[in-house]
């Protein structure tokens, strides 16, 4: 896996004057998860604003607003994206099968993404926030959900309990 040995010399030639503050794996899912995080803002802002041009769409039994089409979109890309730096660059440790791991990650996924939902919603229908503004905002607000259910749960390691 020459990609996986890049991406590790890359992060890790950046984390020497944080050895002392953030063990390897945390600096590790930081880099990966920022890309993940600039990549998932990037496409929910082009969809948001090139794609669905700002507007609703009718389907005749529901109307779903721009930023759930948006996130929707962003969620189809960044989910396999996420699985694949999770499992081959951080959590390499896991003893888990990776099968199981794929079936975690989604059900940790969905849950972010109900919650980013949920967020967007909040800031953008009942608050009228800016929508990008709103969109950083609500993915600031599951990054510490993401973090614990990947580390405790879709990627344990042998001695932790779920």
């Amino acid at each position: 896996m020459a990609i996986r040995k890049a991406i590790n010399s890359f992060i890790e030639f950046f984390y020497f004057p944080f050895l002392r503050f953030i063990p390897l794996k945390t600096f590790k899912y930081a880099a990966c998860g920022g890309s993940t995080v600039i990549i998932d803002i990037i496409v929910y802002w082009i969809c948001y604003h090139f794609i669905f041009l700002g507007n609703s769409i009718d389907l005749g039994f529901h109307v779903f607003e721009p930023h759930t089409l948006a996130q929707t979109c962003s969620f189809m890309v960044i989910f396999p994206l996420g699985f694949v730096l999770n499992k081959f660059v951080v959590f390499t440790a896991s003893d888990l099968k990776g099968r199981v791991q794929l079936f975690r990650y989604g059900l940790t996924a969905v849950g972010s993404f109900a919650l980013t939902i949920l967020f967007l919603k909040l800031f953008n229908e009942v608050f009228n926030w800016n929508e990008d503004f709103s969109k950083i905002l609500a993915t600031a607000l599951v990054i510490a959900y993401s973090y614990l259910s990947q580390q405790y749960f879709t990627f344990r390691e042998k001695g932790e309990t779920d």
